[in-house]
């Protein structure tokens, strides 16, 4: 029997690890072919989530569970359409304007780079300003390309939000339900997990939900404090479509830098085209770049700190991924899913240090070497 004992528990690993990724994978199908329903859901869990850290307080306050749930939950409709009535008006008729003028735009920085190059064509080979020129215009036609593209993809899948009445009717029961009973289905699913397994995943879930706690609301707080002030700084340096520019900067900013740059590249072009004073020019730039500079100065170590560990490049590819795979849907599932990734990639990698794989022998004699070679 003792023989037996090491091949048998390979033979269980060999099991589980088969389990567990056949489950995956068909959850991951389901996903997949399910994505056009699933938006409603994923948004009223997000919120769901979001919330519940509240709805606990208010519990320890005296409210009942279901009390809490409903307060909270109608709390968040009436901010959320209050905030829509009174935006969308305003951004939508920007918004509008801007898509119709983007080729005249596009064709007066066209203009105004190929006068640029006149005025040096004297003073460069006529050779490299023909590559110039034609390096410039097939630029300008990508340009207008990505961007017609873009703010069409824009403009049909709000379309498409606007007509799915289940968004609005299905998001807030769905949270109601799922912020009443969250607690519950944590304990459940916790008494799902395997027991061998139960405490390491345990203490992994914990600290994905660390991770991810402190990443979406410190840097929910970081994209709003920086869209609210973009916007306003934009419309009082009187930037044509500030308000949109600077929600755009905002929005982006969920990734940090890219916020910035985006809000840059359109705020400077814009402002080539609108103004004649170079000074009005460098106002609007320097907005961004003092924007970047208190959020990575102040906004950042503060609401964020360096405890969340989610990598920035790691969070656009995954915002890339889930958007490729699941659409909108699919940006919901990303943050969580590139936490949970790399909650799961370093404890993998520590076991991969503490194995014999790793120290090249048995783990307790890898030890005793480090010891001695260090003594």
């Amino acid at each position: 029997m003792a023989k037996n004992g090491p091949r048998e528990a390979g033979v269980e690993i060999e099991r589980q690890i088969r389990f567990w990724l056949i489950g995956f994978a068909v959850f991951a199908l389901a996903l997949f072919f399910l994505r056009d329903v699933l938006l409603p859901f994923i948004a009223g869990m997000a919120v769901a989530y979001l919330l519940d850290p509240i709805c606990d307080r208010l519990e320890k306050w005296g409210l009942s569970r279901s009390v809490a749930t409903a307060v909270l939950t109608a709390a968040f409709v009436l901010v959320t359409v209050s905030a829509v009535l009174l935006l969308a008006p305003v951004v939508a008729g920007q918004l509008v304007t801007l898509i119709k003028n983007t080729p005249d735009y596009v064709d007066s920085l066209r203009n105004a780079a190929a006068n640029t190059i006149t005025v040096i064509e004297a003073r460069v080979d006529p050779a490299v300003v023909a590559k110039m020129q034609g390096a410039l215009a097939g630029s300008a036609e990508r340009l207008v390309e990505w961007a017609s593209g873009l703010l069409g993809s824009l403009i049909s899948g709000g379309v498409a939000l606007v007509n799915l009445a289940s968004l609005l009717i299905v998001t807030p029961v769905v949270t109601f339900y799922l912020l009443r009973d969250w607690d519950k289905i944590i304990a459940a699913v916790g008494s799902w997990l395997p027991r061998d397994h139960a405490v390491t995943i345990s203490r992994l879930a914990q600290e994905v939900d660390e991770r991810l706690a402190g990443f979406l609301r410190g840097q929910g707080m970081v994209c709003l404090i920086l869209g609210t002030a973009y916007a306003i700084a934009l419309s009082l340096a009187d930037l044509q479509f500030g308000l949109v520019v600077g929600m755009i900067a905002g929005l982006a900013s969920f990734i940090p830098f890219v916020g910035a740059i985006i809000g840059l590249l359109l705020s400077v072009g814009l402002a080539l085209v609108q103004f004649d004073d170079w000074v009005r020019i460098a106002i609007v730039a320097g907005i961004f770049v003092l924007g970047q500079a208190i959020e990575g100065n102040i906004l950042t170590p503060r609401l964020i700190g360096e405890r969340v560990g989610l990598h920035p490049v790691w969070i656009m590819f995954g915002l890339l991924a889930g958007g490729a795979l699941f659409g909108f849907a699919g940006l919901l599932l990303a943050v969580p899913a590139t936490a949970a990734i790399g909650v799961g990639v370093r404890f993998a990698l520590e076991r991969y240090k503490d194995s014999g794989i790793y120290r090249g022998g048995d783990r307790d004699g890898g030890r005793e070497d480090e010891t001695a070679s260090g003594a």
